[in-house]
């Protein structure tokens, strides 16, 4: 018989219990030893353990085994689980990735905003950014193109206590964007975009469920010869609500979109 072997480890030393948590979908922690941040994709059986997949902002997947005091939520170290079969599955985060907040009410609008250039960008924004816009009081209005932007800048007003940010597309060295961008000098505008002819190329092709972008010959509308290369019918309309509704957070969106509407956001909603 095995004779009983007390515990003489001093209390001080002894690490407290971690709370178990499950580790539900969408459910956003930070692994302990790396600092990678993700929200919960999966959990498998291994042959060395169970393992939990997590998805980073940018959409990068690191698989981690659950092991006791391995992970924090919220800053508290936590013990994830696997969750119980037709458990509750509550969403941690926004579409954007931010902490939720329940029961939160709008902000009063800033007199900042946030200009984008066409509707279907202000629809994109407002899909995975409109809960943290509420809660910033950040209003994001479109302006059927960026020719005038230096006009509309001085229009605005830029202010400490007004600032302004410009989403471009296709801002990439050489183009007419980046030409018309460079003409705005102001401490309290920030001018920013993505390198995508249009911001329906800013949709993961995977997300829409096509193999990629089709490359649309110079001289053509590009969202018709989309259409046409893709086997859509020719109605733009019905493609970009095709497209936008299959965007369901951030994850479904490049990474090259996502920082510049960060950059925006925060630029906007810094203190006076």
């Amino acid at each position: 018989m095995r004779s009983y072997q007390p515990d003489l480890t001093p209390p001080w030393k002894k690490s407290a219990p971690a709370p178990e948590v499950p580790a539900e979908p969408d459910l956003v922690v930070e692994e302990a030893v790396t600092g990678f941040c993700g929200a919960v994709i999966r959990c498998e059986k291994t042959a060395e353990g169970p393992t939990v997949t997590l998805e980073d902002r940018f959409g990068k997947h690191r698989v981690f085994p659950m092991a006791p005091r391995g992970f924090l939520l919220e800053g508290r170290v936590v013990t994830l689980v696997r969750p119980s079969a037709g458990g509750p599955v509550r969403p941690a985060r926004t579409a954007s990735g931010s902490v939720a907040v329940p029961g939160a009410r709008a902000r009063v609008a800033r007199a900042g905003r946030i200009y984008v250039e066409g509707r279907h960008d202000a629809e994109l924004v407002e899909r995975v950014w409109g809960d943290d816009l509420r809660i910033e009081g950040v209003v994001v209005e479109y302006l059927e193109g960026i020719d005038d932007l230096p006009a509309i800048v001085r229009e605005f007003s830029p202010a400490p206590d007004a600032r302004l940010g410009v989403l471009v597309d296709h801002l990439v060295p050489g183009s007419k964007e980046s030409r018309i961008a460079a003409q705005v000098s102001d401490g309290d505008v920030l001018v920013v975009g993505h390198p995508y002819i249009d911001v329906w190329e800013a949709v993961k092709p995977s997300s829409v469920g096509i193999a990629g972008w089709p490359v649309v010959p110079r001289g053509q509308d590009w969202k018709t010869g989309v259409c046409r290369a893709l086997g859509w019918p020719e109605n733009t309309g019905a493609a970009w609500q095709r497209i936008l509704s299959s965007v369901r957070s951030y994850r479904d969106l490049q990474p090259e979109l996502l920082g510049r509407v960060e950059e925006l956001i925060d630029f906007v909603t810094l203190p006076d």
